[in-house]
């Protein structure tokens, strides 16, 4: 990402750093230079997560007692919090937060505060939880601490609350029932342009407090945000309007079809149900880039989670906890990923031959007729089956064919990458790492499935009791090969 050099020493005071864009932003500031300080009510949770140069302090802005150390010698703060989904008085929350924070700020003498907020349009109507982001906003304004309130439209990026429930209701439904909502104008904003902002908002010349509102390159509507993620993903969905869903029913539809939580849906489409249009164009004129349009903002998360999952090593972006497991796997945007691993008293490289032979007539550790079956299946339906077996039983190298996959990354003795070439609906990849530790090696096996809308879907939690039984043998009987080879 480009931006400006940062200024040597500056210290820059980080809250939000676990959530979305906070994290995000995490590291982009530790990437250009910037001293970094987060504020975290639980530290553990970051402790994985940042550099060597990175502080982390256990405070709460609830507590105006635990901010004084970490606002010592701050030039720049970020407030990056809200209350959305509390189920106390989330309003009276933020209120209180944002007095504390930036009452603080000011007796440290911080130079400038700045606060992601949300773009609204200008109506009295507005959902208790943008009104309350509006609050915050002028709270902080108006503190004595310049401040730069950039005011978002939604955002689009993998993670995002707003695009998860595009992508889950579109990846889900063909047909789709919808309610007046869903035609608001909108102007979308990427995740990389709102990083952006943020970033050079530390170097903006600023004499007063600035209100700059951002969003992408174009107007749309939530359909059409839908429809052109569709397009982009090969799907054909219908859309029929109706104007009866209310936001309360709009929210437990949604508890039903996607992981919003209906609390959680119902403040969202309270947001989302007024127009979030720019009518202030001072970012265009004071930031040096333009924002990209939904077509290329879509594109790149998609994009990039392509390349995140094919750069990604699943086993190092788990914490020492592991992620959240859920039946049927871990959601990493679209994609299910499965992953187990083993440890094993054996060198890596006696670890990693059990995998480099796998295939062909060696066979997959577990359950080969079910392989076969699988393969004589797709065969049937005009993919590649299991008639090419391998190049060779010993070596491989990136491009073989090993039955009805393809080698996409190899590195001897460490990494082995599969993409299956079988017909599915949806793609899929086999992943086989091998790592030394002081036992010996471990084995990570991660199985990643990309689906193809409500049918990809249906496919892999139908399948799963099967695949994850396979799963679990192939890696218990690879450790087993592998230990037989060392003794």
């Amino acid at each position: 990402m480009e931006a400006n050099a940062p200024t040597l020493g500056k210290r820059v005071l980080l809250t939000g750093a676990t959530g979305y864009v906070g994290g995000r932003l995490l590291r982009e500031l530790e990437k250009m230079g910037y001293l970094v300080r987060c504020l975290a009510r639980r530290p553990e949770h970051l402790k994985n997560r940042v550099s060597e140069k990175t502080e982390i302090l256990q405070g709460d802005v609830l507590d105006p007692q635990s901010l004084t150390l970490a606002f010592e010698g701050v030039d720049v703060a970020y407030y990056l919090i809200h209350s959305m989904g509390s189920k106390a008085d989330f309003e009276e929350q933020d209120r209180r937060a944002a007095i504390n924070f930036s009452t603080t700020a000011r007796e440290a003498g911080v130079q400038r505060i700045i606060y992601l907020g949300g773009l609204s349009a200008k109506e009295n109507s507005l959902s208790p939880h943008l009104s309350s982001r509006l609050e915050v906003g002028r709270i902080l304004r108006e503190s004595g601490v310049p401040t730069i309130e950039l005011q978002a439209s939604i955002i689009i990026g993998s993670g995002s609350l707003s695009f998860e429930l595009i992508r889950n209701l579109v990846e889900r439904l063909p047909v789709m029932i919808t309610p007046k909502w869903v035609r608001v104008e909108s102007q979308p904003v990427f995740i990389d342009d709102v990083l952006r902002y943020l970033v050079q908002a530390i170097d903006i010349p600023l004499e007063k407090s600035r209100v700059y509102e951002i969003g992408g390159g174009e107007v749309i509507s939530y359909s059409g945000i839908m429809q052109e993620y569709a397009r982009q993903r090969g799907l054909k969905r219908w859309m029929i309007p109706v104007p009866i869903l209310t936001p309360w029913l709009s929210s437990l539809w949604l508890n039903l079809i996607t992981p919003v939580y209906a609390r959680i849906g119902r403040k969202l489409i309270d947001s989302i149900r007024h127009p979030t249009v720019v009518s202030n164009n001072d970012a265009l004129r004071d930031f040096d880039f333009r924002p990209v349009s939904i077509r290329e903002a879509i594109s790149k998360v998609l994009l990039n989670e392509e390349d995140y999952a094919n750069e990604t090593r699943w086993s190092d972006s788990q914490s020492s906890a592991g992620p959240v497991r859920s039946w049927g796997g871990v959601k990493f945007g679209n994609r299910i990923v499965d992953h187990r691993s083993l440890m094993v008293e054996a060198t890596p490289e006696e670890a990693f031959a059990p995998i480099r032979k796998i295939g062909g007539e060696t066979g997959w550790y577990y359950g080969n007729w079910m392989w076969r079956l699988r393969g004589f299946i797709d065969y049937l339906f005009g993919g590649v089956g299991l008639r090419r077996g391998r190049r060779d039983s010993e070596r491989l190298r990136v491009g073989d064919s090993v039955d009805f996959w393809r080698v996409e990354e190899y590195e001897p003795d460490k990494r082995l990458r599969l993409f299956a070439e079988m017909k599915l609906p949806g793609r899929a990849w086999l992943e086989f790492e091998v790592k030394a530790c002081e036992e010996g090696a471990e084995i990570h096996q991660t199985a990643i499935f990309d689906p193809l809308g409500s049918l990809g879907q249906l496919y892999w939690y139908a399948l799963y009791p099967l695949h994850a039984r396979i799963f679990k043998k192939m890696l218990q009987n690879i450790a087993k090969t592998a230990r037989k080879q060392s003794s």
